[in-house]
């Protein structure tokens, strides 16, 4: 018999709660969906915590915790409602947003319009994204090391990964598999990467990742077996949404199984302002419920 799968999931920027706190949270949005599918499956990872885990990277990146109290309430909200309301889908999608996707779509075509579309909390992200892609004091190495012990750990213990990474956590996750498969060697094996409102179909950081002068199959990591990736409507951060036609050579190659994309609805709101980006709004969400529980349904049986 197997051992318990494992679902790790890796952040995105910004600080995060404490660990702890940090991932009760995650994992309280994760059964909540799952439960609305399978009550069975809820129960069983709710019994199980072990059976999911966070990479918390952010701390040290940032030396500073965010506070919880600041979430609490807007976390129990997302997991007490079921699903999108017109009004959160009609937010998610307004012209203003529309012209915003557009305007970064361009400026992702053309860098130099980014100072003349960029606002403050651009910014701030383009100035972490930076600290990160030029890995300074080996921050970037740090983090990714942080993955990959525990990958190296499940593998070890032989049981199923599901990766989940969220956000500039997809960029980490993506190149810690290329340096563990093209330049470490490791025998890890992902049976499935889940990535969520992921900035990688954005031109800007393709050519800026890890493996990126490379050519052939050593351009990319082989140790997905199947990719799946969903973008919530509105969501600015992934600009490009559809991550299958811009690594479609790794289908080809048969570095991967498949590699999917869907599009979600994300009603996440803080202080009643939606957040299409959220991580808590990512998972709670049922399309997320749907693809765990089939993959726990496919790689676990007592």
């Amino acid at each position: 018999m197997i051992n318990h799968p494992l679902i790790l999931y890796v952040p995105g920027l910004l600080p995060k709660p404490e660990a702890g706190v940090h991932r009760d949270a995650l994992l309280r949005c994760l059964v909540a969906g799952v439960r609305r599918k399978d009550s069975h499956l809820a129960d069983e990872l709710a019994a199980n915590d072990h059976c999911f885990d966070i990479v918390s990277w952010t701390y040290d990146f940032y030396g500073e915790h965010r506070d919880f109290a600041i979430d609490a309430s807007a976390v129990e909200a997302v997991i007490a409602q079921r699903q999108a309301t017109d009004q959160d889908i009609l937010q998610a999608s307004t012209p203003r947003r529309r012209a915003a996707r557009w305007l970064f779509a361009l400026a992702d075509l053309l860098p130099f319009l980014i100072p003349h579309v960029a606002n403050e909390r651009m910014e701030l992200h383009l100035r972490d994204l930076r600290r990160y892609l030029g890995n300074r004091n080996e921050i970037a190495e740090h983090v990714r090391q942080m993955l990959k012990l525990a990958l190296r750990a499940a593998a070890e213990a032989e049981r199923p990964i599901l990766l989940v990474a969220h956000s500039m956590g997809s960029v980490i996750a993506y190149e810690a598999l290329w340096q563990m498969s093209r330049s470490e060697q490791d025998s890890i094996s992902i049976d499935l990467l889940l990535t969520m409102g992921s900035p990688l179909g954005q031109r800007y950081m393709q050519k800026r990742l890890v493996g990126s002068t490379e050519s052939g199959p050593r351009r990319y990591p082989d140790n997905v077996r199947r990719w799946i990736n969903l973008t919530a409507v509105g969501d600015l951060t992934a600009i490009d949404p559809d991550l299958g036609d811009d690594f479609a050579e790794m289908t080809r190659l048969g570095l991967v199984d498949t590699i999917e994309d869907h599009g979600v609805q994300n009603y996440f709101r803080l202080n009643g302002k939606l957040n299409v980006h959220s991580e808590y709004g990512y998972l709670v969400n049922p399309v997320t419920a749907g693809i765990v529980t089939d993959w726990w349904r496919s790689v676990w049986s007592k």
